[in-house]
């Protein structure tokens, strides 16, 4: 059973992990067209099923 990790290398970022305000780190508008783009297969599988 995994505890924790830690790594000196490591790119987490406490300061931009969250749903709060990140400081401008992460726009939300940028989700928009990974949504989309992940729903294509679906949208697809739904018009051969037509």
């Amino acid at each position: 059973m995994v505890i924790g990790r830690k790594s000196d290398d490591s790119l987490f970022d406490e300061r931009i992990a969250t749903f709060d305000d990140d400081a401008g780190a992460y726009n939300q508008q940028d989700a928009e067209g990974f949504i989309k783009l992940n729903a294509l297969r679906m949208r697809i599988a739904a018009n051969k099923k037509r």
